[in-house]
């Protein structure tokens, strides 16, 4: 089972129980049925939003340095540069 067709199955069964609850398929007390359960799509919408915005973060906070990586492609660049001009192509 490859990773999308496990999220598209997650997403329909959590999608399946929400609606079940919703049209008062299982019963719930009458303080979470009328309260809590119209607003879970937004509250699982934000909680979303902030799990992105954290990896986002943290992503940028434990960004490793690049120069290795920088002088590898200035070098790649240079290398088919010269290739090019090689063949006749006017590369500047």
């Amino acid at each position: 089972m490859t990773r999308a067709t496990q999220s598209i199955s997650l997403f329909l069964i959590l999608t399946s129980l929400y609606l079940a609850a919703y049209l008062h398929l299982i019963p719930f007390p009458a303080k979470i049925q009328d309260e809590i359960i119209p607003i879970l799509p937004l509250w699982a919408l934000v909680t979303f939003g902030a799990y992105l915005l954290f990896s986002l973060g943290w992503g940028v906070a434990t960004f490793k340095d690049t120069e290795n990586a920088y002088h590898e492609l200035v070098k790649e660049i240079g290398e088919a540069k010269r290739e090019l001009r090689a063949k006749g192509v006017d590369v500047d």
